[in-house]
């Protein structure tokens, strides 16, 4: 029983670790910004030319957007994640299933790998329409209010509601999606990363009306992510915040009739 106990122990000193290790290499990659040409990584504060999008160029926004998610996400999957490893551990006599839950998390990381993708296309769209500043904020006033309102309304829609509970309930989860081996736990978690985009990527294109690299609004969705998925009450704050996006949103496009 002592074994046992140890080896619970291990597995989930193991992935808490495992996480906390991607998270803070993720922030890094934001903060210091390794070998990224923006504004963001050489003081915030300077001024900087249109970007031209070569491929290498794509590929470093790509590489940004996916240690952005990592960042963001990946702190809010955790209970999901030990839950797992608790259930994969048991159906395997009580050896490790660290292995198991790794892939379930890359598996995880994978749609938001796909999700940066599309996220970079956007940017690249907004970019060549001359509304996006070197900041990656928004310039449209228009756009940025129809964001915050496009955002408010879905989080009472049907399909975000069905995503956040597959998000904030591991058993439901499991009892559904279960499948057996590695092979099985990556397409759980690509299962589970499907919900979780289909929870928050309302959420995250609001980044472009903060600025992408605005650490400290990247900072207050992350929290905001993590409060609506592990909260109690978190389905009731997320709908109450679409409230309040609405209504900013509205005040921020009542603003541009006012102003014309």
């Amino acid at each position: 029983m002592t074994l046992l106990v140890n080896l619970h122990r291990h597995d989930r000193e193991a992935v808490i670790a495992i996480v906390l290790g991607v998270v803070l290499i993720s922030w890094g990659y934001l903060l210091f910004g390794v070998e990224m040409p923006m504004p963001a990584m050489e003081g915030m504060a300077m001024p900087m030319a249109a970007p031209d999008w070569t491929v290498g160029y794509a590929a470093l926004t790509i590489a940004m957007w996916s240690a952005m998610m990592a960042a963001m996400m990946l702190p809010s999957a955790v209970p999901m994640l030990l839950f797992y490893d608790s259930i994969a551990r048991k159906r395997s006599s009580g050896n490790t299933a660290v292995g198991s839950t790794s892939l379930f998390g890359l598996g995880y990381l994978t749609v938001w790998l796909g999700f940066s993708v599309a996220a970079v296309a956007l940017q690249y769209a907004l970019d060549k329409a001359s509304v996006l500043s070197p900041m990656m904020e928004t310039t449209s006033i228009a756009l940025a209010g129809a964001l915050l309102v496009a955002a408010g309304i879905y989080q009472w829609t049907p399909l975000k509601q069905a995503c956040l509970r597959n998000c904030r309930s591991p058993l439901s989860f499991v009892l559904a999606y279960w499948r057996d081996g590695r092979s099985g736990a990556f397409a759980m978690g690509v299962r589970h990363g499907v919900f979780c985009v289909g929870c928050c990527w309302m959420l995250m294109l609001l980044l472009f009306v903060g600025g992408v690299m605005n650490f400290a609004w990247i900072a207050a969705i992350a929290v905001f992510v993590l409060v609506e998925k592990l909260a109690p009450a978190g389905h009731w704050i997320g709908k109450l915040a679409g409230i309040a996006l609405m209504a900013w949103g509205g005040f921020v496009l009542a603003s541009l009739v006012t102003a014309s």
